[in-house]
């Protein structure tokens, strides 16, 4: 029987609950919306089969990019993509951003930026050969396409002739004194590179330990930016040398079953979709860097008579970081390249939440493509990046949660074509107007895995601007303050570069932090399955990226400015 005795106790109880409750601040609602079973649940669908592996331009990541809308719908978070019109019997047709301000004023805000990519493969017909002239004799060599050399090729077809210059790893460190391109002018030649870096082969050398190339992360950072480097210095064409490796042996086409992993056996090679280049046109003609890779006996031939030896150059780099660039005197090499190209459509993904500040944008953002399908098998890119692009949907969802108006404007981005080169970021940074309004980029790239020694599940790597010394003050108080118990590596740098998204706003002189949990031997596999998360973990780092991120947006001053 129910009295008003037994009454009483009950009313009490919801009455102090709703108490509490209603106590809460904004910033402890949007807490309690970052939960580990939410965003297990977000990135299983996400790195499904479904979603095939969501390389940029393909129907995966179209796939993806709707789920990602939709979830932003459902948070109720604005879109901030390009503007979509409707014209009687003409259907929908997208008109782009131009960051703060549009083209257009009326029209239906989208979710999506549409970003038009020109896809370019080599045909069969490929040229490449040395001239060699000694004395009054003059010789051209010309090699064999698929036997003696492959082509990673420009957008465009070219044909030059321009003289060779030596330039060992092709790679520069200040810090520790090391500059393969000291004394030598690359501009409008075609620089000959071997693998690897300085000690790179050798762990116990000084050059390893010195360049510190047991870190991972770093490592893949320079050997993706390499040939970026080299474009701005001018380099016409790249002839790369694999040490140790036998270009014939890949190109072997009799022989049965001869590529053979861990997964896989077969007659063709199980190579990514990230081996399809993509760019982005631009308005006048970029040719950019064709890469020639030669075989053991192409490289020889190029280097004989010049007096360099690979072994010995690569062991007084690695003992006495002493490079050995030159130009090869009477040397030169010819290039005649033909492509076939074709128009793609990518998309960024964008979501906002208005600030009372319009003109000063914080852009939380990650990528979320990854490199496709090859051969019945599917790259799920789990933690690259679906574990980021996760991070960055569940803090957009924890700031609507909140039920505040922050102070800054903040721009929530799933970018596109990362792993074709961080084109989606660097086009949407490139096509933000002004850009000043841009105060600060936070990135999150694999934020769910752990390495070796992380036994704990509490290590992390973070990458900020080193004039911006509140980044890191922030992060560690929100550690701390709120007992997340990360153990965070900082890696600070005036412009921080690398493989993420976050060095096309670094580029730009826009402040930075990119966060990374760790480096595995899954890394760009098809073994990279959600159910190799740390979930826990993640849901720590995005508890962090939103605490960090929600005193950026409401704090007293703007982070880039100070004021």
């Amino acid at each position: 029987m129910i009295t008003k005795k037994t009454l009483y106790p009950f009313f009490l109880f919801i009455l102090i609950a709703t108490s509490l409750f209603a106590q809460s601040t904004p910033i402890e609602k949007g807490l309690s919306a970052i939960n580990k079973e939410s965003v297990q649940a977000q990135l299983e669908f996400l790195a499904s089969d479904w979603m095939e592996g969501r390389e940029a331009t393909t129907k995966g990541e179209f796939m993806a990019g709707d789920y990602l809308a939709s979830l932003f719908k459902l948070y109720g978070i604005k879109p901030a993509g390009d503007f979509e019109f409707s014209t009687a019997g003409r259907g929908r047709r997208a008109f782009p951003i131009a960051g703060g301000q549009f083209t257009r004023p009326q029209g239906t805000r989208t979710y999506f930026q549409n970003i038009n990519f020109v896809s370019a493969e080599p045909t069969d017909d490929q040229t490449f050969g040395i001239t060699v002239q000694d004395g009054l004799n003059k010789k051209r060599l010309t090699f064999s396409y698929r036997t003696d050399f492959t082509l990673s090729p420009s957008s465009v077809g070219v044909e030059m002739e321009s003289p060779i210059v030596f330039v060992g790893y092709g790679y520069k460190n200040d810090e520790a004194g090391y500059d393969d391109f000291k004394g030598i002018d690359v501009k409008g030649k075609i620089v000959f590179r071997i693998s690897g870096l300085p000690g790179m082969r050798d762990t116990n050398s000084v050059a390893y330990k010195k360049l510190k190339l047991n870190d991972r992360f770093a490592l893949m950072n320079i050997m993706r930016t390499r040939n970026d480097i080299l474009e701005k210095l001018g380099a016409a064409a790249v002839i790369d040398y694999n040490v140790g490796s036998d270009l014939l042996q890949a190109a072997v086409v009799n022989y049965p079953f001869r590529y053979n992993t861990a997964f896989y056996e077969g007659d063709k090679r199980l190579a990514s979709g990230a081996s399809i280049r993509v760019s982005i046109p631009e308005d006048t003609l970029r040719t950019g860097l064709n890469v020639i890779t030669v075989s053991p006996r192409v490289a020889n031939e190029i280097l004989k008579g010049s007096g360099i030896d690979i072994a010995k150059f690569e062991k007084e780099a690695a003992e006495k970081l002493k490079p050995a660039s030159r130009e090869l005197k009477g040397k030169s090499a010819f290039i005649k390249t033909s492509v076939k190209t074709k128009v793609l459509r990518g998309r960024n993904v964008l979501g906002m939440i208005e600030g009372e500040n319009p003109n000063e944008v914080i852009v939380v953002g990650g990528h979320y493509d990854h490199v496709g399908t090859n051969e019945g098998y599917i790259w799920n890119g789990a933690d690259d990046n679906g574990s980021g692009t996760i991070g960055v949907m569940t803090i957009a969802k924890a700031f609507a949660e909140s039920g505040i108006k922050p102070k800054r404007t903040i721009i929530f981005a799933c970018w596109t074509g990362e792993e074709k080169g961080l084109l989606g970021s660097k086009y949407f940074v490139d096509k933000f107007s002004p850009k000043e309004n841009l105060i600060l980029n936070l990135n999150y790239d694999m934020i769910g895995r752990n390495t070796d020694d992380d036994t704990k599940g509490v290590k992390l790597g973070i990458s900020y601007s080193e004039d911006y010394p509140s980044l890191k003050e922030v992060i560690e108080k929100a550690n701390t303050d709120f007992s997340l118990g990360l153990e965070i590596r900082f890696n600070p740098s005036k412009r921080p570069t690398g493989g993420s998204d976050y060095a096309s706003f670094s580029a730009k002189d826009i402040p930075v932090y990119g966060v990374m949990a760790a480096m595995h031997p899954d890394y760009h596999q098809p073994t990279d399955h959600v159910d190799k998360i740390d979930f826990e973990k993640m849901t720590k780092i995005i508890k962090m990226g939103y605490l960090a991120v929600w005193e950026f947006a409401n704090g007293e001053k703007n982070i880039r400015t100070g004021k």
